[in-house]
């Protein structure tokens, strides 16, 4: 269907405001549980902050931002993201167009912009949220996430939005959406921090400290809520 609309932003964007509306809905039929029950004051008093979830969840993105907390969210600049782009600023989020691809790639898919640009909004008080997985390598932390935090010198903070009844959709990061009437839980993990004068190896090992910490929050919150995670095995065997 995205591909039959080509570039048609105006039709784009009004499919963002329904993905909003949608994500209101769920939200308002859904029991709420937040892990730990003070997530939210939580999350504002660590702010500034790199809020990091696993690319399948980039839908659920608007459940994890306190009211009154100022969020920007790197979305790529693909025809797809032109809608979350959409219903992100409904929700009050910042969108930053951009990509957290390849080196060779980072120009041609505005990296390097997004990557400015999210410095940018953390020097100036304003937390931003990203995907940490490699570009169609899910669940598999990618080292721009890393840099972002030792440019930045804000702590990563790994989040989970996950509701108990689903739609799984046939993508590569097994992307899910909740459906209304539901149960939702909202988690955050231990922080990550990154220091400036770190060698390769120690930024690798945080980089695989950071995967981890996803994997375990993902697993806490679907355990919270009776259900299996659909991208559970996603990063089996293509870690290093």
């Amino acid at each position: 269907m995205l591909k039959a609309l080509g570039k048609n932003i105006v039709v784009l964007k009004g499919l963002g405001l329904i993905l909003a509306g949608y994500l209101r809905l769920v939200r308002v039929t859904s029991r709420v549980t937040y892990d730990p029950p003070d997530m939210p004051e939580r999350l504002r008093k660590s702010s500034p902050l790199i809020a990091a979830l696993w690319h399948g969840q980039h839908l659920m993105i608007p459940y994890a931002k306190p009211a009154d907390m100022p969020f920007a969210v790197l979305i790529s600049r693909h025809r797809d993201g032109e809608i979350n782009a959409s219903a992100c600023s409904n929700f009050g989020i910042t969108p930053i167009r951009g990509s957290g691809g390849r080196p060779d790639q980072s120009e041609r898919k505005g990296g390097a912009g997004g990557l400015r640009a999210l410095i940018r909004f953390l020097s100036e008080g304003t937390s931003v949220c990203m995907t940490a997985d490699v570009p169609k390598v899910a669940r598999v932390a990618g080292p721009g996430i890393i840099t972002l935090a030792r440019l930045s010198q804000k702590p990563i903070v790994p989040i989970a939005v996950i509701s108990k009844r689903h739609h799984i959709f046939d993508s590569w990061d097994r992307a899910t959406i909740g459906l209304p009437f539901s149960h939702l839980v909202i988690a955050m993990g231990e922080p990550v921090t990154v220091a400036r004068d770190l060698d390769e190896d120690q930024l690798e090992a945080l980089r695989k400290q950071l995967e981890t910490r996803l994997d375990l929050l993902h697993e806490r919150a679907y355990q919270r809520v009776g259900a299996v995670d659909p991208g559970r095995d996603l990063g089996t065997g293509q870690r290093s």
